[in-house]
């Protein structure tokens, strides 16, 4: 399949029902997740950083939680997206074990 701007999963191809499967997001879905994460990667590095120069143990901790906010964010766009798009177009084509599925991963993110 090639480019794709629909925002959804490929059914046809089975893109959305495993690990195997891809998503499609928009261009503008995936430039929106990979900027979040690029900064979350800014904050990982700092909080590196800090931890090398011994930075006070709360002001570390305070940018950790600030890094794990973000993510739970990203997650929450993500799934969002998911649920959207690869489940909608499962249980439209008659695949409702993807439920089972959902609350497995909706458990995971609630840990």
């Amino acid at each position: 399949m090639g480019e794709n701007n629909d925002n959804h999963c490929d059914v046809k191809s089975d893109s959305c029902h495993s690990s195997a499967r891809n998503s499609h997001h928009s261009n503008e879905d995936k430039r929106k997740l990979v900027s979040r994460l690029n900064r979350i990667e800014g904050q990982i590095r700092g909080i590196k950083a800090m931890i090398e120069k011994d930075t006070y143990c709360d002001d570390v901790l305070n940018q950790i939680a600030a890094a794990q906010s973000a993510l739970g964010s990203t997650a929450k766009l993500l799934l969002e997206a998911h649920m959207k798009s690869c489940i909608v177009d499962r249980i439209e084509a008659g695949e409702h074990e993807v439920i089972d599925e959902l609350l497995v991963t909706v458990s995971k993110l609630m840990k």
